[in-house]
């Protein structure tokens, strides 16, 4: 037998052998597919998918000498310590390590991790700068006009202040720090900041109260400046 009639019968057998195994695929009928089973439900979450961090130091400065009326950082240095060289402020170069800067004469890098020293330093600058905007928005020895204040921007009447009275005040400085209406605020914000108003001023007014160089009305306001400026969405995001 030739090469060729192998080659020849070899082709054949695979022909029949594909003839019987082989054919057009079977069509599958779609079905509808059965439901599934509910196991249990759970509330959509809105919490932010990354963890809270510090802005940058240098943005956060930014806004504090904005605060203090654009001011260049050692006018603000002066107006911190204020006249009586008080501790509530020292100098810029006690904070900038300590609120992450680096500082290449000591070779100290960026701080790139929160901790407790640097948030410490950022509420101490903090409430440097609502004592002493108080001070000049409302203690100086001239009035000075409501536009050219720099936080305290509205009157303090003689009286009490109810829950709408104070309302509309929270709202400038809550405008200041947050940069957004009050009224757009988890509806029980501007409740714990009345309460905390009314909890500083009935402090102050207590017999054998520490002497304060505030009336409880200012110290109610220089408390809600501190609870602003502290607040994760003006140091955090």
């Amino acid at each position: 037998m030739t090469a060729d009639r192998v080659r020849a019968l070899a082709l054949a057998g695979m022909a029949a052998l594909a003839g019987a195994c082989g054919g057009p695929p079977e069509a599958i009928a779609p079905r509808p597919a059965a439901p599934l089973r509910e196991t249990a439900r759970a509330a959509q979450g809105r919490a932010p998918r990354h963890d809270l961090r510090l802005i940058p130091a240098e943005a956060y400065l930014r806004t504090y000498l904005r605060l203090f009326g654009g001011l260049a950082p050692a006018e603000v240095e002066r107006r911190a310590r204020g006249d009586d060289r008080s501790a509530l402020f020292d100098t810029w170069g006690d904070y900038l390590a300590a609120i992450g800067l680096p500082d290449h004469s000591l070779d100290l890098p960026r701080g790139t991790q929160t901790n407790a020293l640097m948030m410490a330093a950022f509420e101490r600058l903090g409430i440097a700068l609502c004592d002493r905007a108080l001070e000049h928005d409302l203690k100086a020895s001239e009035p000075v006009p409501i536009e050219r204040r720099l936080i305290f921007a509205f009157d303090l009447p003689r009286e009490d202040l109810d829950e709408a009275a104070f309302a509309t005040r929270f709202d400038v400085l809550h405008r200041t720090f947050l940069s957004y209406p009050a009224r757009l605020a988890p509806p029980d914000r501007q409740g714990k900041f009345f309460a905390l108003y009314k909890g500083t001023v009935a402090r102050h007014r207590a017999k054998g109260a520490p002497k304060s160089r505030f009336t409880p009305a200012e110290a109610g306001w220089a408390a809600v400046c501190y609870g602003l400026v502290r607040h994760p969405e003006f140091v955090l995001y």
